[in-house]
C-alpha cells in the first residue's frame, strides 16, 4: 500500500446520525472537523459544536478539507457539486435504502456498485468506499485505540492507491482496523445484502467475509447479473 497523506481537516456532508457519529469520532481523534448540511449551517451550529465540530457551508467543507465524507441519503448523490469535488479525496459512506431513497432501480442494480454510480457523477474526484457497512451505533460504541484487543474493522474499496492509503490511515485514527476490499467495484461487497453489511467484527473475520463474497447468495446474484449483462 502506498504511503498515506494524513487527513488533518475532515469535511462531512450530511449532519444526520452517521455524520454526527463520524464528526465526534474525528474530533476525538484530534482532527479539525467541518460539517455541512443542505440549508442554513447555523441550524446545526450548536449540536456540531457539542461534538467538537464546526458547522459550515458545503462549499467551505469541500474547499478547506483534506478529505470529504459523503453521509447523505444515497438518492441525493446527483446533487453533489462535481466541479467543487474534482481532485478531492471523497469517502462514500452512503447506502441505498428504499424507505428513504424510494424505489430506485438504478441504485439496486447488481451489475454495478453504487459507489461506481457516485464516481461517474463525481468525475475527477478520488472516490473511496468506506465507513458505510458498520451501523452508526456500532461506530459510536466500538472505536478503540490502535492495537487494542478486540478492535473492530472497517473495509475500504477504491481504485486510487494513494487515496486508499489515506483513508486506511483515517480509519485507524477513528478507532478501527482498515481492511482492503480491492477496487471501487468491490464496494458492492459492502452494500445491503452482503454478509459484510452490518458487520461488527475484527479484521480476520471481515477479511473472510470479503473473500467469501462470490460464494455467498448475494455474490451469486451479482455474478449472474453481470454475466447476463456481458452476454447480452
Amino acid at each position: 500500500m502506498e504511503s498515506a497523506h494524513r487527513v488533518g481537516t475532515l469535511g462531512i456532508i450530511g449532519a444526520g446520525r452517521l455524520g454526527s457519529v463520524l464528526a465526534r469520532l474525528a474530533s476525538s481523534a484530534g482532527l479539525r472537523v467541518l460539517v455541512a448540511r443542505s440549508g442554513d449551517a447555523a441550524l446545526i451550529a450548536a449540536p456540531m459544536n457539542a461534538l467538537g465540530a464546526v458547522a459550515v457551508s458545503s462549499a467551505t467543507a469541500i474547499a478547506e478539507s483534506d478529505a470529504v465524507i459523503l453521509a447523505l441519503p444515497l438518492g441525493e448523490y446527483e446533487t453533489l457539486p462535481a466541479d467543487e469535488l474534482r481532485g478531492k479525496l471523497v469517502i462514500d459512506a452512503m447506502n441505498y435504502w428504499w424507505a428513504s431513497d424510494g424505489i430506485r432501480d438504478d441504485l439496486s442494480d447488481p451489475r454495478t456498485s453504487t459507489s461506481e454510480l457516485v464516481q461517474r457523477h463525481l468525475a475527477g474526484a478520488r472516490l473511496v468506499k468506506a465507513l458505510s457497512h458498520m451501523g452508526y451505533q456500532d461506530l459510536e460504541d466500538e472505536a478503540r485505540p490502535t492495537a487494542s484487543p478486540g478492535r473492530k474493522a472497517i473495509a475500504i474499496a477504491g481504485d486510487d492507491p494513494d487515496a486508499v492509503a489515506s483513508v486506511a490511515s483515517l480509519v485507524d485514527d477513528l478507532g478501527f482496523d482498515p481492511v482492503l476490499a480491492g477496487p471501487l467495484a468491490n464496494g458492492i461487497m459492502l452494500e445491503p445484502g452482503a454478509e459484510a453489511f452490518g458487520a461488527d467484527v475484527g479484521a480476520v473475520q471481515l477479511r473472510e467475509m470479503l473473500d467469501g463474497f462470490w460464494d455467498s447468495q448475494r455474490g451469486i446474484i451479482v455474478a449472474r447479473a453481470r454475466e447476463d449483462d456481458s452476454s447480452a
